[in-house]
């Protein structure tokens, strides 16, 4: 509705903009009218008792396609971009005026395109080749070479009464004769009177024809054409026909009769060009309005609109379309159509059939050809780590071996050959089944029982013998997958996560998720680089670990066990069991028909080397007396291995098997010790190990040592700081959102919270706990137990104070016992605005932290604040400075702190 009031609306503007057009018709009129369709232009011209005519003229620039003037029109042709003048509507207007066009789902109506020309000159095109049968009539020039004897040329034209007049010769009549008869006649003339000479004749010109173009042609005129050109020829000279001009009834008219009528659709669809008349002088091109038409898309060669004539039936309108393409389902084609009350109705027709073919169609018809579906009958799709993945023929007696006979022609390096699984549809529902093999065994003795023999629409399932990496899954019916596409969403996933990491760290919304793995920013560079061997095919090519995570059993099965869990009902068991413990790849598995311990310790990866072979216990869900009741039941998981069937149970739903540790198994803990030690490197420790114990045993420390200043690194400390890190900065962020709410004096410094934000987040923890290595080497000292990952620094003596935070110049200093903390603040420049006196305090080498104390209103060096080489004196920002946000100041002392643990660390 909305957009008719816009067209109404622009037309009644129209209409009163041309209430003067009659008599003098402004440049601006003209623009407006221009932007009209052709027949609303006529209708307004009409209404308003303007010469429509003249307001074309005015349009073209002041040439009349419908004058009758001398001047002939052009055969030489431009492009134009539409069936209409690009000139004549906006895009918002065309989509007004046509909605019912455009609502044809991008289809156009066949065949406008191919005349969519416009004249360029006014010259007609007579570079044409003779026919010898062309009859020659007055404008035709005649050219005639004489030589031998004599030697003459002459460019005599045919006169008004058909004759030509050669000197000294005479006339010769040539009406009525042929091209071809002509010239066997003159030549045997001016043989017969000049004896002894040769005769070449030909046409220098060809006359020239007044011709009408009249109907819905792009430009209907008058137009002088050359005397060979035909019906084609015209429409193409008139610029083709407009957009409702019809292309199968153009008729040719003479003498008030028709003579022809051309179907252009037999020239642009069959190639035949047996009704393109030749045009004589007079002749009247008329195009008629278009007629009926009908739609047709979906699996056909080419969508279109086409139109119509009598006795179009489905068989023809097909033939338009340029038949079905090989996915069309045509046993049921869709067809609206109106009825007699002009109402919409379906129906479904047959297209196979040739009684439905040679029905007749109706205009306004839509046909729909449907495609199949994409499922495959009797067909086998292997998946995973395979050279060629995707669909394979079945036949009756296929097995896996006749797909994959060969290890390294069919089969990926990073395969896992020892579990490999069969997705089998067991009914109309496509519920499934899960048969298990080894592929290794399957190859190497195909006449073994994991040699399965296949059914159709089974999915083979090879997995690679990593795990994956992300979280993302697969739908069942879209794990057919090469692996190109795989990589690609493994690849469009890296994206989403970096661009969501790029978000938060701009706009400030901190989450773990994004920043607790480092190395998730480079994740897409790390794809970038691989991408080569993903699409070059060279599998002997190292291969990058994410890649390797495409063919996963976690993404591989997720899919399975959703379907799985989906088949579950009351009295229908769901198919999973479990494994945890010292197995390769812990986690739920599909059950496997007749699926055994041994095939599910095979499903995980295999046991690992701290397994404990002697027992295995497997958690088991009874139902007894309508109640569930959990049993355990201990299995020697040495004997199951080895295919002992009192031990190698079959497993039922919900089964769990735990694979213990052997008991006191530890792995290689390493520690490293760096700097001053006599023996400095990686040590391997026992459990319950301490720091004494390790230092003893790397010899002690040199005499340079400065034990006082010593940095202690714990791995799990630094994942502690680091969610630290993430809190204090969701809760500085909160207390400055409460701020700027409650307290409307409260002024914020965005840029400088921000930048404390970015800051705190960005920083990377060292994870420092804080030992006194000289009393821990004392005999009766505390004992400080190592665990893997620890790192000791024992850095050099050292002999300077250093002053950080708001000093005016950080600087460091030559350690003197006289001066105290205030003097060495006053030798880096003095305190800063922003700084807070009362909060200054001292870090010492080794970590610890003294808090300087107040003595009549300044500094007090007692014992407490005395200063020790390798301490570091810290002036913190005043956080009532900065609108008195509580977190403000620990956040500052926590990048101090952790600046002076890096500073410590790098001096080694």
């Amino acid at each position: 509705m909305q957009k008719i009031i816009k067209v109404i609306s622009f037309i009644a503007v129209c209409s009163l903009s041309f209430a003067s057009l009659a008599q003098t018709p402004s440049p601006a009129q003209i623009e407006q009218f221009k932007k009209l369709p052709e027949s609303q232009q006529r209708s307004l011209a009409q209404s308003m008792g303007v010469d429509y005519n003249m307001i074309k003229a005015q349009l073209s620039g002041g040439s009349n396609a419908g004058t009758s003037g001398d001047s002939p029109k052009t055969t030489e042709f431009q492009p134009r971009s539409s069936q209409s003048d690009p000139n004549t509507l906006s895009v918002e207007e065309q989509e007004l005026l046509n909605g019912d066009e455009n609502s044809n789902d991008g289809l156009k109506p066949f065949g406008y395109d191919i005349f969519a020309n416009q004249p360029s000159t006014f010259a007609p095109n007579t570079d044409l080749a003779i026919p010898e049968g062309y009859m020659l009539g007055p404008g035709d020039k005649i050219s005639i070479q004489i030589f031998g004897k004599e030697n003459q040329d002459y460019e005599i034209p045919v006169n008004r009464e058909g004759q030509i007049v050669l000197p000294v010769l005479g006339p010769f009549t040539v009406t009525g004769l042929s091209f071809t008869e002509f010239k066997d006649f003159l030549t045997n003339q001016i043989k017969a009177k000049m004896i002894g000479v040769n005769v070449v004749v030909g046409m220098a010109s060809l006359r020239t024809m007044r011709i009408f173009i009249l109907g819905e042609a792009y430009k209907p005129g008058s137009y002088s054409l050359s005397s060979l050109s035909t019906v084609t020829q015209a429409i193409f000279a008139a610029g083709g026909i407009n957009d409702i001009g019809s292309l199968r009834k153009i008729h040719l008219k003479r003498m008030g009769k028709t003579v022809s009528t051309l179907d252009l659709y037999d020239l642009l669809i069959n190639g035949d060009s047996s009704n393109d008349t030749q045009l004589q002088s007079g002749d009247v091109v008329f195009v008629e309005s278009i007629g009926e038409t009908i739609r047709i898309d979906g699996e056909v060669r080419r969508p279109a609109i086409y139109e119509l004539i009598e006795g179009d039936t489905f068989a023809s309108t097909l033939k338009m379309a340029g038949g079905l393409l090989p996915s069309a389902y045509a046993k049921s084609t869709l067809v609206e159509r109106f009825n007699k009350s002009q109402s919409r109705y379906v129906i479904n027709v047959d297209l196979r059939s040739t009684d439905n073919l040679n029905d007749l169609v109706a205009g306004g018809d839509s046909v729909h050809v449907k495609k199949t579906a994409e499922m495959f009958e009797k067909s086998i799709t292997i998946i995973g780590a395979v050279t060629r993945p995707g669909k394979y023929q079945w036949n009756e007696t296929l097995k896996i071996t006749d797909l994959l006979p060969n290890v390294d022609s069919h089969i990926l390096n990073y395969a896992d050959l020892s579990y490999s699984l069969i997705i089998r549809q067991i009914d109309v529902a496509k519920n499934i089944e899960v048969h298990q093999f080894s592929l290794s065994k399957a190859i190497s003795d195909p006449s073994s029982a994991d040699n399965l023999v296949l059914k159709p629409k089974d999915k083979i399932l090879i997995f690679s013998n990593v795990s994956k990496l992300s979280e993302e899954s697969l739908d069942l019916d879209m794990l057919a997958y090469t692996k190109e596409e795989l990589y690609e969403k493994e690849r469009n996933l890296a994206q989403v996560k970096y661009k969501n990491k790029l978000f938060w760290a701009k706009f400030g919304e901190e989450n773990s998720k994004f920043n607790t793995n480092k190395d998730e920013a480079d994740s897409l560079e790390l794809l970038d680089q691989s991408i080569a061997q993903l699409s070059g095919g060279k599998v002997e090519e190292e291969i990058d670990v994410r890649k390797l995570s495409l063919f996963s059993r976690q993404r591989l099965l997720s899919p399975i066990i959703q379907k799985l869990k989906r088949q579950g009902a009351s009295g229908k068991a769901i198919q999973l069991v479990e494994v945890d413990g010292e197995v390769k790849f812990p986690g739920v598995y599909p059950l496997a028909i007749n699926g055994k311990i041994h095939d599910l310790v095979l499903a995980a990866g295999g046991i690992q080397e701290s397994a404990y072979l002697t027992r295995a216990e497997l958690t088991r869900n009874v139902i007894e007396k309508l109640q569930v009741e959990k049993r355990s039941i201990n299995i020697d998981l040495g004997l199951a291995l080895k295919g002992d069937q009192a031990s190698n149970i079959l497993l039922t739903s919900k089964d769990r098997l735990n694979i213990h540790k052997i008991p006191a198994w530890t792995e290689n803990h390493v520690v490293e010790l760096r700097g001053e030690f006599v023996f400095p490197g990686k040590y391997t420790i026992r459990r319950g190990e301490t720091v004494a114990d390790i230092v003893r045993k790397a010899g002690g420390y040199t005499k340079f040592a400065y034990p006082q200043g010593s940095v202690f690194t714990r791995v799990k400390l630094q994942e502690l700081e680091q969610q630290n890190l993430f809190k204090l900065a969701s809760d500085l962020r909160s207390e400055i959102a409460s701020k700027s709410l409650t307290d409307s004096s409260a002024v914020v410094n965005y840029s400088d919270t921000q930048l404390l934000i970015k800051d705190l987040t960005n920083t990377k923890p060292v994870g420092r706990l804080v030992i006194d290595l000289p009393r821990i080497m004392q005999p009766d000292g505390p004992e400080v137990f190592l665990e893997g990952g620890d790192v000791l620094y024992l850095p050099t003596k050292k002999n300077s104070i250093n002053v950080i935070g708001q000093v005016q110049v950080t600087s460091s200093h030559i350690y003197d016992a006289s001066i105290s903390a205030t003097d060495y603040i006053s030798l880096s420049g003095g305190m800063k605005k922003r700084a807070d006196e009362e909060r200054v305090y001292i870090v010492s080498a080794n970590g610890s932290i003294k808090v300087l104390e107040e003595d009549d209103g300044w500094y007090s060096s007692g014992s407490q604040n005395d200063l020790k080489p390798g301490d570091t004196v810290v002036v913190p920002l005043d956080g009532e400075y900065m609108t008195n946000l509580t977190l403000w100041s620990t956040a500052t002392n926590i990048l101090y702190n952790t600046a002076i643990a890096v500073a410590a660390v790098n001096g080694l």
